[in-house]
């Protein structure tokens, strides 16, 4: 598994011992779990009180890094020696390997039902609605005298089942012109690729 710099060095102070002893492991590793699988988590990470004695960016940093590798184990389903081999890597001993390991295999299902529940597929968009505003001052009341618009794109996620949301955002015209160019252009991309 390749990891970005920033999970090499959170992981790396995870296998420290003299930051994150036994203990204080496994309950990062169930903070981690708890994140990732329940939806209104009971606790913030920070606040449970037998992480209270870590340097609190140093645990926000290991926490994102431990999340991060565990959900990149599930992506790529990898097996116990492709994640002994990278945790070896980040200084990890073989009996933390082993306890993240065996926690990966127990949530393994739970983890793969909420990445499958992310989705694949872009927003489709349903409809769109604009307005054309004309700005005369800004904020220091300096004159401006400049048209933007306000978009409002009604999209359905395939993901969710057909919900639909919007999605709000302005742009001056010459933002808005090279919108419509290159959403032209992807119109032609895929017409060319269907007629192959």
């Amino acid at each position: 598994m390749e990891l970005c710099a920033s999970v090499q060095r959170g992981l790396q102070c995870m296998s420290d011992p003299a930051v994150f002893d036994l203990p204080t492991f496994a309950a990062l590793l169930d903070a981690a779990y708890r994140s990732l699988l329940s939806a209104h988590s009971d606790r913030s990470v920070l606040a449970q009180p037998e992480l209270k004695h870590v340097d609190q960016i140093l645990l926000k940093q290991c926490h994102t890094a431990v999340t991060t590798f565990i959900l990149e184990g599930v992506k790529q389903n990898a097996d116990k020696s492709t994640i002994s081999s990278c945790l070896e890597d980040v200084s990890f001993d073989p009996e933390r390997t082993e306890i993240l390991y065996d926690s990966l295999q127990k949530h393994k299902d739970q983890l793969e039902a909420l990445l499958t529940s992310i989705g694949r597929c872009p927003p489709h968009i349903n409809d769109v609605s604009w307005r054309l505003q004309y700005h005369m001052k800004n904020g220091h009341m300096q004159k401006v005298n400049e048209p933007f618009y306000l978009l409002s794109l009604n999209v359905e996620n395939a993901g969710m089942m057909g919900a639909t949301e919007d999605i709000n955002f302005s742009c001056s015209v010459e933002q808005l012109q090279d919108l419509v160019g290159k959403l032209k252009d992807a119109a032609k991309s895929l017409e060319k690729a269907t007629q192959m």
